[in-house]
Protein backbone atom coordinates (compact mmCIF):
# COMPACT_ATOMS: atom_id res chain seq x y z
CA UNK A 1 0.00 0.00 0.00
CA UNK A 2 1.93 3.61 -0.87
CA UNK A 3 1.23 6.66 0.76
CA UNK A 4 -1.47 9.49 -1.39
CA UNK A 5 -0.11 12.30 -2.05
CA UNK A 6 -1.65 15.01 0.21
CA UNK A 7 -2.64 12.39 2.66
CA UNK A 8 -1.95 11.70 6.17
CA UNK A 9 -0.51 8.29 6.74
CA UNK A 10 -2.02 6.08 9.78
CA UNK A 11 0.22 6.01 13.04
CA UNK A 12 1.17 2.70 13.95
CA UNK A 13 0.20 1.27 17.51
CA UNK A 14 3.94 2.32 19.11
CA UNK A 15 2.70 5.97 18.07
CA UNK A 16 0.17 5.42 20.54
CA UNK A 17 -0.01 6.25 24.41
CA UNK A 18 -2.26 2.75 25.37
CA UNK A 19 -1.17 2.24 28.90
CA UNK A 20 -3.06 3.91 32.20
CA UNK A 21 0.35 5.02 33.81
CA UNK A 22 1.05 6.78 30.93
CA UNK A 23 -2.06 8.63 30.73
CA UNK A 24 -1.93 9.43 34.43
CA UNK A 25 1.88 10.29 33.83
CA UNK A 26 0.54 13.03 31.72
CA UNK A 27 -2.60 13.66 33.00
CA UNK A 28 -0.50 14.90 36.30
CA UNK A 29 2.35 16.04 35.58
CA UNK A 30 1.84 17.32 31.59
CA UNK A 31 0.20 20.90 30.85
CA UNK A 32 -3.18 21.80 29.40
CA UNK A 33 -4.33 23.95 26.79
CA UNK A 34 -8.42 23.60 25.89
CA UNK A 35 -11.03 25.12 23.91
CA UNK A 36 -14.67 24.46 23.63
CA UNK A 37 -14.16 21.44 21.97
CA UNK A 38 -11.15 19.43 22.99
CA UNK A 39 -8.69 19.53 26.10
CA UNK A 40 -4.83 19.01 24.68
CA UNK A 41 -2.45 17.45 27.55
CA UNK A 42 1.49 17.67 26.70
CA UNK A 43 3.86 15.71 28.66
CA UNK A 44 7.78 16.17 27.01
CA UNK A 45 8.89 12.16 27.85
CA UNK A 46 12.67 13.00 27.39
CA UNK A 47 13.28 10.62 24.47
CA UNK A 48 13.20 12.25 21.28
CA UNK A 49 10.88 10.18 18.45
CA UNK A 50 7.03 10.93 17.09
CA UNK A 51 4.54 12.66 19.55
CA UNK A 52 2.54 9.54 20.64
CA UNK A 53 -1.06 10.34 21.15
CA UNK A 54 -4.14 8.97 23.55
CA UNK A 55 -7.59 9.53 23.30
CA UNK A 56 -9.97 9.74 26.13
CA UNK A 57 -13.79 10.54 24.96
CA UNK A 58 -16.46 9.83 27.62
CA UNK A 59 -19.44 8.57 27.35
CA UNK A 60 -20.78 12.66 27.78
CA UNK A 61 -19.81 13.08 24.14
CA UNK A 62 -22.51 10.57 23.37
CA UNK A 63 -22.97 6.74 22.60
CA UNK A 64 -20.94 4.44 21.32
CA UNK A 65 -21.29 5.51 17.41
CA UNK A 66 -20.67 9.16 18.50
CA UNK A 67 -17.95 8.37 20.57
CA UNK A 68 -16.17 6.07 17.63
CA UNK A 69 -16.68 8.76 14.92
CA UNK A 70 -15.34 11.41 17.41
CA UNK A 71 -12.56 9.02 17.92
CA UNK A 72 -11.63 8.09 14.70
CA UNK A 73 -11.71 12.50 13.65
CA UNK A 74 -9.71 12.93 16.45
CA UNK A 75 -6.95 10.38 14.77
CA UNK A 76 -6.81 11.54 11.63
CA UNK A 77 -6.77 15.21 12.99
CA UNK A 78 -3.85 14.32 14.99
CA UNK A 79 -1.76 12.53 12.19
CA UNK A 80 -1.97 16.03 10.37
CA UNK A 81 -0.78 18.05 13.20
CA UNK A 82 1.76 15.70 14.54
CA UNK A 83 4.32 17.10 12.58
CA UNK A 84 4.29 20.55 14.32
CA UNK A 85 4.71 19.44 17.89
CA UNK A 86 8.01 18.60 19.46
CA UNK A 87 9.48 15.65 19.36
CA UNK A 88 9.38 13.14 21.99
CA UNK A 89 6.22 14.43 23.38
CA UNK A 90 3.04 12.61 24.81
CA UNK A 91 -0.25 14.07 24.03
CA UNK A 92 -3.73 13.32 25.59
CA UNK A 93 -6.87 14.48 23.82
CA UNK A 94 -10.06 14.78 25.68
CA UNK A 95 -13.11 15.33 23.79
CA UNK A 96 -15.42 17.68 25.10
CA UNK A 97 -19.44 16.56 24.76
CA UNK A 98 -19.49 19.66 22.34
CA UNK A 99 -17.04 17.18 20.05
CA UNK A 100 -20.26 15.19 18.75
CA UNK A 101 -22.04 18.56 17.65
CA UNK A 102 -18.66 19.77 15.49
CA UNK A 103 -18.29 16.49 14.29
CA UNK A 104 -21.93 16.19 12.99
CA UNK A 105 -21.89 19.53 12.06
CA UNK A 106 -18.19 20.42 10.23
CA UNK A 107 -17.09 16.46 10.11
CA UNK A 108 -12.86 16.10 9.64
CA UNK A 109 -12.43 20.00 9.46
CA UNK A 110 -13.98 21.35 12.39
CA UNK A 111 -12.18 18.41 14.87
CA UNK A 112 -9.19 19.50 12.57
CA UNK A 113 -9.34 23.47 13.37
CA UNK A 114 -10.07 22.87 17.03
CA UNK A 115 -7.10 20.59 17.29
CA UNK A 116 -4.86 23.20 15.14
CA UNK A 117 -6.02 25.62 17.52
CA UNK A 118 -4.67 23.66 20.61
CA UNK A 119 -1.16 22.86 18.50
CA UNK A 120 -0.57 26.27 17.99
CA UNK A 121 -0.69 27.43 21.55
CA UNK A 122 1.72 24.71 22.58
CA UNK A 123 4.06 25.20 19.90
CA UNK A 124 3.64 29.28 21.24
CA UNK A 125 4.28 28.41 24.80
CA UNK A 126 7.13 26.33 23.45
CA UNK A 127 8.59 29.05 21.65
CA UNK A 128 8.66 31.24 24.68
CA UNK A 129 9.96 28.80 26.84
CA UNK A 130 7.14 28.19 28.81
CA UNK A 131 7.02 24.42 28.14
Amino acid sequence: MSARPGVATRRSKRGRLSRSAEFDRVFRQGRSQSNRVLVLHVFPRGEDGEPRVGLSVSRKVGGAVDRNRVKRLLREAFDREAARLPEGQDVVVVARPEARQVAERDGLEGIHAALAELVDAVRERAAKGQQ
